[in-house]
């Protein structure tokens, strides 16, 4: 019989096995014994091979499988019906070249953590104010405005241009005199006040007419796309070859029309019903917010370190990647890499512990995630990669673990739908402009 000693250190188990050559010995021998009779080797009749010609040829691989074997049935009884909370981790102990030859006790540690037994918040117990904004007349009106100005038209105007004008421009970027990649256009419309063009570049153009030629000077930003034209002083050779105002357009029915609509009326309803489901989304968005908050306050129990460690890599490599590209958290400026690490950990740990009671929630209410709701969502990736879908499906049916990502997103919106729907929710009225701040808040 195996040698099995456990280790329980919290959520942690090692569990050390060491399994007698002998024992691995007379496994080998009865598997070679089964083996004989379906074996055929060129030279001897079926099944009248010598053990001693198959203990050669096959004994490595059959051992090998012997060790793969133990090894999992050792695990199995030393950690029972336990529910793990990471794939067991094996360390082996032993020269392997000498277990296989059978001159050798397997030895072997498999470390695992366990899922926490903990007893979750009863949803219904659970109460939280839920922010909600109705569509006024105001944000439609917004809206149609803001439909306006993207599909605004402009014509030929006399004098000089303004913020708001459009200008048809050449334009030829230079660095210290030479002409740079990517610097160059023929054209080029750019409205002015638009902020399309880097700073300084739209405000030098204001006053420019039809067939004007100027010379203008720039700096690129310090966290410019381009690295070599970060923090660069670059000019500008610009004709500008029209000069074109805005023309204003009724908003009527032929207006509608421009974006597949009957009429303005039924391009208002259109705008109120986004408006309504924008409103409806960014509700969520903080009563999720307000929840997870409550849950998190609400359980106290030990994480697995493990999924800790990994959750907390993946976000440390998105601070570090962050951090390299320019794009690193404001408030993490005068942090040092210690104090961000404590903070990150704090999150890693925040988000484990949600998840865990999530998942613990769903599965004691028997949540599920229906098979046209995951084929929806697979769906919904191809579509982001035109003439690759079915290169994306099998990628999904490939790989098992990239379709659990797909699927955790969806499982928790049910849990937290479920949560919602038994918890006290009060729904609070507030301006729109405050939904949208406080669902930022929620970010």
């Amino acid at each position: 019989m195996p040698s099995i000693e456990t280790q329980s250190q919290g959520l942690r188990r090692t569990i050390k096995v060491v399994i007698p050559a002998n024992e691995l010995k007379a496994a080998l021998d009865a598997k070679i014994r089964a083996e004989m009779p379906k074996i055929n080797l060129k030279g001897f009749r079926p099944g009248k091979a010598p053990e001693s010609h198959i203990r050669k040829m096959y004994g490595p691989a059959l051992m090998r499988d012997i060790i793969n074997e133990e090894v999992e049935r050792s695990t199995q009884s030393s950690l029972g019906d336990a529910r793990l909370a990471s794939q067991p981790d094996l360390e082996l102990e032993s020269d392997m070249a000498q277990v296989q030859t059978g001159n050798a006790d397997l030895a072997f540690k498999v470390n695992v953590d366990l899922m926490p037994d903990f007893e979750p918040i009863d949803p219904s117990s659970l109460a939280l104010e839920r922010p909600v904004a109705d569509v006024e007349e105001g944000h439609i009106e917004e809206a149609l405005d803001g439909l306006a100005k993207s599909a605004r038209e402009y014509a030929a105007k006399d004098g000089a241009a303004e913020d708001g004008d459009q200008l048809i421009i050449d334009f030829l970027g230079k660095l210290d005199g030479e002409p740079f990649a990517g610097g160059e256009a023929q054209d080029a419309p750019l409205v002015l006040g638009s902020g399309r063009f880097i700073p300084g570049f739209e405000e030098q153009l204001v006053g420019a007419q039809k067939g004007d030629e100027k010379v203008i000077t720039v700096t690129f930003p310090d966290d410019y796309g381009a690295e070599n034209l970060k923090g660069k002083t670059a000019t500008f050779d610009i004709t500008v070859k029209d000069v074109q105002a805005s023309v204003q357009q009724p908003l009527d029915d032929e207006f509608a029309k421009k974006f597949g609509m009957n009429g303005i009326e039924a391009l208002r309803d259109a705008l109120k019903s986004s408006l309504a489901r924008d409103n409806a989304a960014l509700s969520r968005a903080r009563a999720k917010r307000v929840l997870f908050d409550k849950l998190d306050e609400a359980h106290t129990f030990e994480l697995p370190a493990g999924m800790v460690d990994a959750e907390f890599g993946q976000i440390w490599e998105q601070v570090k990647a962050d951090r390299e590209a320019g794009n690193a958290d404001p408030d993490d400026a005068n942090k040092s890499e210690d104090e961000l690490q404590i903070e990150y950990r704090k999150i890693a740990a925040r988000r484990v512990r949600l998840g865990l009671v999530l998942a613990e929630i769903g599965r004691r209410n028997d949540v599920q995630i229906r098979n046209e709701e995951l084929a929806a969502a697979l769906q919904d990736q191809a579509r982001r990669f035109p003439g690759s879908e079915q290169q994306i499906y099998d990628f999904y049916r490939k790989n098992p673990g990239a379709l659990a990502q797909l699927r955790a997103p969806i499982y928790e919106d049910k849990v937290v739908d479920f949560i919602l729907e038994l918890a006290q929710v009060t729904n609070l009225t507030v301006t729109r402009e405050e939904l949208r701040q406080q669902a930022d808040e929620a970010m």
